[in-house]
């Protein structure tokens, strides 16, 4: 029986029947077998296979665990080693891009899906640490680039690329020009982008680009994960836009109601120096500990004024969830020392002066000020917002958990059934530093 060329083999096999799949794997030599076991057409979902046509970017939204990764990895493995057995290699030089130069290699290259995973054991490539470089038996060579450096992708050039977790990339814009004029080599370029998809403007660009073939995963279609995860995530997120987006790899607009959107955080600021003239780390204490608990919001920012106006910088997101007070006061004067901060400021209303004694037990010189929210959260957060808004509150990083939250805080559904505490503990951080206008009276004439 001829099989239709866009069905692949696994697929068409599986409805075999028992006996049928038993007859054609004795069928098989051992020489066979082994090369069955790594080849991947025979094992890829059809949206784990890169569409056909002409096209310059393969563009793959996938949710969580949903294959994504095997697939940007196989699809390099095909470049380097050749489609099939009899076909010889085709690529030479090849460019790894991953949020971080850690996530390329502990993901991209040696995690259970990356490259080393991918290929069989006499084709296996080598990673040099030093030279941040992977070699195939066969010559070609791979390196890995993070989106913290845009311009480390000047001077070199490729024929083929791997994009992974695009829309967690520090530099997105600049890191996406910089590899574009770098894959020059061949007749044909392309690259692979791999991504758990965020309403950004990036991502949207490349959607509507002609050159752009898409493909999606969920979650769910990926029968290796264990039961009691899919099960798990279904009840807690399903039928939520975080659910959509990250189980299904759907594009989800920004909540309507949301007070933040993805493209008023999508431009990050890295300038080596910035003088501040003052810091605070801003903290909202959960009222448990454990596994269930509310997460504990620590957010690190400054002030300066630039063109005689106040102006907050957003230095660091030190959240973390789970663990005891005096766990979390650690982690609060452990940012206090690393920024050199001039306050903490901390929500008293569920611990009062329980919050100070904790903060002080780990620190007793630091000076603490306990805030009291006499509002709802949306209310205090609005000002804040528009301040974004004005293009007067800058990150100097990507915060991945903090945007999430962000850009969800104040719509209609919103789907987290816990606080936003990253979002509280941000919002009195640029409180006590812009909107405060009791303490600073200059501040209070410039606004």
């Amino acid at each position: 029986m001829t099989v239709p060329s866009n069905i692949f083999c696994a697929e068409y096999v599986s409805h075999l029947g028992l006996q049928k799949i038993r007859a054609f794997i004795h069928s098989l030599s051992p020489a066979q077998l082994r090369c069955l076991m790594w080849h991947w057409p025979f094992w890829a979902r059809e949206n784990q296979q890169p569409p056909l046509g002409d096209w310059h970017a393969w563009l793959l939204l996938g949710g969580r665990g949903s294959g994504k990764t095997r697939a940007g990895a196989e699809w390099i493995r095909a470049q380097v080693e050749g489609s099939s057995p009899l076909q010889g290699s085709a690529c030479r030089r090849v460019a790894l891009v991953g949020p971080t130069l850690l996530d390329a290699r502990e993901v991209m290259i040696e995690g259970e899906s990356g490259l080393r995973r991918c290929c069989a054991p006499d084709r296996r490539p080598v990673y040099s640490a030093s030279r941040r470089r992977l070699e195939w038996p066969n010559g070609a060579v791979a390196y890995i680039y993070s989106s913290e450096d845009p311009d480390s992708l000047r001077g070199p050039q490729f024929e083929v690329a791997w994009c992974d977790e695009f829309c967690s990339w520090t530099y997105i814009e600049q890191t996406r020009d910089m590899l574009r004029f770098a894959l020059r080599l061949g007749q044909k370029p392309r690259m692979v982008v791999t991504t758990t998809p965020k309403p950004i403007e990036p991502l949207r660009q490349m959607l509507d680009d002609t050159q752009t073939v898409i493909s999606h995963a969920r979650t769910h279609e990926n029968k290796l994960l264990p039961d009691y995860f899919l099960k798990e995530i279904e009840r807690r997120y399903g039928g939520t836009w975080l659910g959509r987006q990250e189980m299904d790899g759907e594009l989800i607009d920004d909540p309507v109601g949301a007070l933040w959107t993805r493209d008023q955080l999508a431009q990050v600021f890295n300038q080596d120096e910035l003088a501040l003239e003052r810091i605070v780390v801003a903290v909202d204490p959960p009222i448990s500990c454990g596994i269930d608990a509310d997460e504990c919001g620590i957010i690190v920012a400054g002030m300066n004024y630039v063109d005689e106006r106040a102006q907050a910088w957003v230095l660091a997101d030190r959240s973390l969830q789970g663990v005891r007070p005096e766990a979390w006061a650690r982690v609060v004067m452990q940012a206090y020392e690393d920024f050199e901060a001039d306050q903490i400021v901390a929500e008293a209303n569920q611990g009062g002066e329980m919050v100070r004694t904790v903060l002080h037990l780990a620190n007793p010189d630091a000076p603490v000020k306990l805030v009291h929210a006499s509002r709802g959260k949306q209310v205090r957060a609005a000002p804040v917002a528009a301040l974004y808004e004005q293009g007067r509150v800058h990150h100097r990083g990507r915060f991945p958990m903090l945007e999430d939250q962000m850009c969800a805080f104040g719509a209609h559904g919103f789907s987290s059934k816990k606080s936003p505490d990253r979002v509280d503990a941000l919002v009195w951080a640029i409180t006590a530093l812009v909107l405060d206008l009791k303490l600073r009276p200059r501040l209070r004439a410039l606004i």
